[in-house]
C-alpha cells in the first residue's frame, strides 16, 4: 500500500488567482515582512513557476499573502502551519532526491530536481532570516510542484517503509542494504499477497516483531 499523500490546503487566500480575471495585476505593496521584493529575483521566480505550470505572481501578492501569514500561530514558534507543512515536504523530497537507490519517474525527477535546486541555492526570492515568511518562496515553489510530486513522494514514502522491513528481516542497515524501485515493486507485491492469505486465513501478523518474517525479496 501506498502511503497517503498530505492533503495541501491553500497557503495564502492572496496566492489564488482571482476567478475570471488576469493573475497579474497592478503591484502595490512590496514589502515582504521588512523585506523589499526585488523584481528581477521575482521574474527569475516566476521562470522556475512557468517550468511547473503555474500562474506568476505579484509583488503585491506576494506582500498580501505574508500580512496573511504572519496573522496565524506559528508552529514551534518559527513558522505559520502552511510553511511549516511545506517545509516538512521538502524534507520528504530532498531524501527522495538524494537517495540513489531510488529511481524516480521521469516528469516527478525534473520538478523534484527544480525544487530541490532552489532549496539548496543561494538565488532566493524572499531570505530565510526574514521572520516567520522567510521560507514563503520555497512553500509556493513546492506547491507549484507538488501536482507533478505527491504521487511520486507517497511511492517513496512506500519504498522506505519496506526497505525498512527488509533490512530488519536481513539484520542490517536499510541504507547499507541494495533495494532498488524493482525490489520495492516486487516487496509491494509480496506484501500485497501475504495480506490476501491472512485475511484469508483470520490472521494479519507480519510486520517485524509480530510474528515470524513471512516475506523476503531475493
Amino acid at each position: 500500500m501506498y502511503a497517503q499523500a498530505p492533503f495541501l490546503a491553500p497557503i495564502a487566500n492572496a496566492l489564488l488567482p482571482p476567478a475570471g480575471q488576469s493573475s497579474r495585476h497592478p503591484a502595490r505593496r512590496h514589502l515582504v515582512g521588512d523585506y523589499p521584493v526585488d523584481q528581477a529575483a521575482l521574474d527569475h521566480f516566476n521562470r522556475l513557476l512557468a517550468k511547473l505550470h503555474h500562474v506568476p505572481l505579484a509583488c503585491d501578492q506576494l506582500a498580501t499573502a505574508a500580512r496573511e501569514l504572519i496573522d496565524q500561530p506559528c508552529v514551534s514558534a518559527r513558522y505559520p502551519g502552511p510553511i511549516a507543512q511545506r517545509l516538512e515536504l521538502a524534507g520528504r523530497i530532498d531524501r527522495m532526491v538524494t537517495d540513489h537507490d531510488w529511481t524516480p519517474d521521469h516528469q516527478a525527477a525534473e520538478a523534484a530536481h527544480l525544487v530541490a535546486d532552489y532549496l539548496h541555492g543561494t538565488d532566493m526570492l524572499i531570505p530565510a532570516s526574514v521572520p516567520a515568511v522567510g521560507h514563503l518562496d520555497d512553500a509556493i515553489l513546492i506547491d507549484a510542484a507538488w501536482p507533478q510530486l505527491a504521487d511520486e513522494v507517497a511511492c517513496y514514502q512506500d519504498y522506505c517503509r519496506l526497505r525498512a522491513i527488509e533490512a530488519e528481516l536481513r539484520g542490517c542497515e536499510a541504507e547499507s542494504m541494495p533495494f532498488s524501485r524493482d525490489d520495492w515493486q516486487r516487496a509491494r507485491v509480496l506484501e500485497a499477497e501475504l495480506i490476501a492469505h491472512c485475511r484469508r486465513s483470520g490472521s494479519c501478523s507480519y510486520l517485524p516483531g509480530q510474528g515470524p518474517a513471512l516475506f523476503r525479496v531475493s
